[in-house]
């Protein structure tokens, strides 16, 4: 099975910006719907972007005109562009493979301090 590894979180100030890596063991990101998803604590899981080979990207509304979904098919990363951070964005993020089967990363700390 495909196995996602996410990279690229840490801390950062209100403002501020990060870029989130996920790396796949194989060529999955043309074939299937991917997407982040983060949890804060005491939340749920909360999916903030997904991509559809065939039908584009789209966007959380707390995240929308922040946040940019897109994929490197040649290397087989995910990413996620996160801009004009804000201490709610707080959560570990993971990336995730829709469907079935459902796969997920080990998940990147991202904190945002005010």
């Amino acid at each position: 099975q495909v196995q996602l590894a996410e990279s690229g979180g840490g801390l950062v100030q209100t403002g501020g910006s990060l870029r989130l890596s996920c790396v796949a063991s194989g060529d999955i990101f043309s074939r299937n719907v991917m997407g982040w998803v983060r949890q804060a604590p005491g939340k749920q899981r909360e999916r903030v972007a997904w991509i559809d080979p065939s039908a584009g990207a789209d966007y959380a509304g707390s995240v929308k005109r922040r946040f940019t979904i897109s994929i490197d098919n040649i290397k087989n990363i995910l990413y996620l562009e996160m801009n004009s951070l804000k201490p709610e964005d707080t959560a570990v993020y993971y990336c995730n493979k829709f469907g079935i089967p459902n796969i997920w990363g080990q998940g990147t700390q991202v904190t945002v301090s005010s």
